[in-house]
């Protein structure tokens, strides 16, 4: 199976964008929101990518309006809120789908590869959280009620664990 860096995702600017650009890294994948409730995680989202970023990790933010329409802006909206409430550096990219018949193919892997309680694979909220390890494969799924922080002792194991 190929990994997940070896992907294309929709861009921010409706480009492509190739996720080999992360190969060999550790990577935390989660669907935002801007008018969530779980908005404030971006705080603790960049954090760990200020933390991390330097030693071999990344976030990376998908805008997704499935959940309550807590996404209703476009990419200059969304890019906007981010940089000016969160401060947010880590790569966002376009609005996506996650579930569904229209969700981009990098969830559908994400969930297949990282399913949720008792096998689910469908996501239940925004901010659910993917980490990825250095080979591209997903290995564990975080609930929306996770906080970033919360998952920092996995991301440092993993990055020792693989180098």
């Amino acid at each position: 199976m190929t990994a997940i860096t070896e992907m294309s995702v929709k861009a921010a600017d409706g480009g492509v964008a190739d996720l080999s650009a992360y190969a060999g890294q550790v990577l935390l994948i989660v669907n935002t929101a801007s008018k969530c409730g779980f908005t404030p995680q971006y705080e603790g989202l960049e954090a760990l990518h200020r933390k991390y970023a330097d030693r071999g990790f990344e976030v990376l933010g998908f805008p997704c309006n499935q959940f309550g329409a807590q996404e209703p802006g476009d990419a200059a909206e969304i890019a906007s809120f981010c940089t000016l409430t969160y401060d947010v550096t880590f790569p966002v990219f376009a609005k996506i789908d996650v579930n569904g018949s229209n969700a981009d193919p990098l969830f559908e892997r994400l969930k297949k590869d990282a399913p949720g309680l008792l096998g689910s694979t469908s996501i239940k909220w925004n901010f659910t959280k993917f980490l990825v390890d250095r080979s591209g494969r997903a290995i564990a799924r975080y609930a929306p009620t996770t906080k970033p922080e919360d998952i920092e002792s996995d991301i440092e194991k993993l990055r020792q664990h693989q180098g």
